[in-house]
């Protein structure tokens, strides 16, 4: 029997026993006593708004996506969320995966940085992150947190800061937890924030350029960090993202396959213009894709840096059950 149709049967198991619950759920750990909770993964707004700024000394353009609506359940200030590009992706095509984690309680901010970083590599100039705007982006929120006449002015929790990040932003995001600094992805000196505490990378190999003769050690100092990998990824390989988790040195960790994904089922469209093509087909569809690599990424975050426990049930439990599109590796303690 294939390992489609096996999680398919155990999906519906699991729903149909869910059905006779209602919304009930039994959270169990070991010693726990039985202990019914209600139980929800949807996000907690309906409604995200965005508006554009600049970031930085070179006044990077930037768009920030923020929860407008009334949220569904009692929400504290919400996190600063920094999306880091993908090579040569513009911030455009990342609005779709990035309204939706807003929609879990997190203000997102999407620059573009314009890099000449790769030009030494045989690349053209374009857009490429780096860890400079780590700090960047957290001193410009913390402003915009205080200004009254900013869009999030009060909404957020300047004191929690988390890496969201695509292919070679992931990789920056990977060096900016455990406050190395490797060119290309950082020209100067960095210091890790004490801000800084979590990640949620898709499509990212930590030896991207292969400048290592095997992917070295991530010394995340117990950041939690979870890596998602396209099972059709062409450029990040699934082996490769697999072993980028396997080298992360302290849990949480959490390793997540999405069934079907290639390596631009995170941006709004296959392969967007300007961009390195992946010349595998994805098979899931490109909404669905983002919309799980979205949830999962959020849910890991609010599970780990908001101790959210319907989120930890979600990702620790019983997500991948109820998601037949992903396969899912934990390591908790």
């Amino acid at each position: 029997m294939s390992f489609p149709v096996i999680k398919q049967i155990k999906r519906e198991l699991l729903l149909a026993f869910l059905a006779l619950l209602g919304t009930l759920l039994i959270s169990l750990k070991p010693g726990d006593s039985v202990e019914a909770t209600n139980f929800s993964v949807a996000p907690l707004f309906q409604q995200v708004s965005s508006y554009e700024t600049t970031i930085g000394d070179r006044g990077d353009p930037a768009d920030i996506y923020f929860p407008v609506s009334k949220p569904k359940t009692d929400t504290k200030l919400l996190p600063i969320a920094l999306f880091l590009q993908g090579t040569f992706v513009d911030k455009s095509n990342y609005s779709e995966f990035a309204s939706i984690v807003a929609r879990y309680g997190f203000v997102v901010v999407v620059p573009n940085n314009l890099n000449d970083v790769l030009v030494p590599f045989g690349f053209p100039e374009g857009f490429f992150s780096e860890q400079e705007q780590v700090n960047q982006v957290l001193d410009y929120m913390k402003q915009e947190n205080r200004h009254p006449d900013s869009p999030v002015f009060k909404l957020l929790d300047p004191s929690k800061l988390v890496l969201l990040g695509h292919s070679s932003g992931g990789v920056v995001g990977l060096n900016a937890i455990q406050g190395t600094c490797i060119l290309p992805y950082c020209k100067s000196e960095f210091t890790r924030p004490k801000e800084l505490v979590g990640g949620a990378f898709y499509g990212s190999n930590f030896n991207l350029l292969g400048q290592f003769e095997q992917t070295p050690t991530i010394e995340n100092d117990g950041i939690p960090i979870v890596t998602l990998a396209g099972v059709l990824d062409g450029l990040a390989t699934f082996d490769s993202v697999k072993e980028t988790y396997n080298q992360i040195q302290k849990p949480p960790k959490s390793f997540i396959s999405i069934i079907g994904a290639n390596h631009y089922s995170i941006t709004n469209t296959n392969n967007p213009v300007g961009t390195v093509p992946d010349r595998n087909t994805p098979t899931i569809n490109q909404n669905v894709g983002i919309e799980t690599l979205a949830r999962w990424s959020a849910l890991f975050l609010r599970a780990n840096i908001l101790q959210d426990k319907d989120a930890f049930n979600y990702v620790y439990r019983v997500g991948d059950s109820f998601d037949s599109n992903v396969s899912v590796i934990n390591r908790v303690h």
